[in-house]
């Protein structure tokens, strides 16, 4: 079974969950690629559509264990028709608990066939110059191993005529779905005088959370605390208000500095 097209999915505030799937797909080396970013609000509103001729690829951060609520609707909205999918969660060096299982059921019952799983490491959304976990990552050593992953995808695929014959991958994870899936409502991000109103922290947030006129002002009750305008913020004005998202980067970079290794189900 050949895969010339590849359906690329993925939500990424930060870049990190990109940065994995696309090294996958780089060692897959499929003829086609279609890139799906749905991080930004207007992406979410067209359902996907796939056929049993393509491979699906779609990655997604980890947000307190689980799948991220917000993508709930859209990836319930999947139309796959029998197609091989790869499913891929990306955390933050703490744990993914049910995330990746959550994602594998939730796009089977749309019509993806699971080829393969893995769950990677991201420098987390909290992490900063004072609290860094996991920063950097995925480095060089998580990218080549994303690489010589999707070579293995690849082996798979071509050892096998159709669908039919791909048997199910199992992944870790149970059934019901624990964790809590309601964010923090927080006030947690302060904005310095350096701050030149630039936009680009509005662009960046995958909810529209950032007043697009003045970068000043957050709805607090939209904010995933994704800290994506943190990190993209070009003149460092943008950090974090101490409080209780400051104290959980510190309990974070405290009790997950040991480096976790990607893992991959296939």
């Amino acid at each position: 079974m050949k895969m010339e097209s590849v359906k690329l999915v993925y939500f990424s505030p930060t870049g990190t969950t990109k940065a994995v799937v696309q090294g996958i797909v780089r060692g897959i080396n499929p003829g086609t690629v279609e890139l799906i970013d749905i991080t930004g609000p207007d992406a979410r509103k067209q359902p996907l559509v796939t056929s049993e001729n393509e491979l699906l690829v779609i990655g997604v951060p980890v947000y307190m264990g689980r799948v991220p609520a917000l993508l709930n609707e859209w990836l319930s909205a999947i139309q796959a028709h029998n197609t091989p999918t790869i499913y891929v969660v990306v955390y933050g060096n703490r744990v993914y608990d049910d995330a990746l299982l959550e994602l594998k059921n939730t796009v089977m019952k749309c019509g993806g066939i699971p080829i393969a799983g893995a769950a990677y490491i991201g420098e987390h959304s909290f992490s900063n110059s004072e609290t860094p976990t996991a920063q950097g990552r995925p480095d060089k050593d998580d990218l080549h191993h994303a690489e010589v992953l999707g070579r293995k995808i690849r082996e798979k695929l071509q050892s096998v005529s159709s669908i039919s014959q791909v048997s199910d991958v199992h992944v870790p994870g149970n059934y019901p779905y624990g964790g809590v899936t309601k964010l923090w409502i927080v006030d947690f991000i302060a904005v310095s005088d350096a701050c030149a109103q630039c936009g680009i922290c509005a662009e960046k947030c995958p909810v529209g959370a950032v007043d697009a006129e003045n970068s000043r002002l957050i709805d607090i009750e939209k904010c995933i605390t994704c800290c994506a305008c943190i990190k993209s913020c070009p003149q460092n004005a943008r950090s974090m208000k101490p409080g209780l998202v400051k104290d959980a980067s510190v309990r974070l970079h405290t009790l997950y500095s040991q480096r976790k290794e990607p893992e991959y189900f296939i």
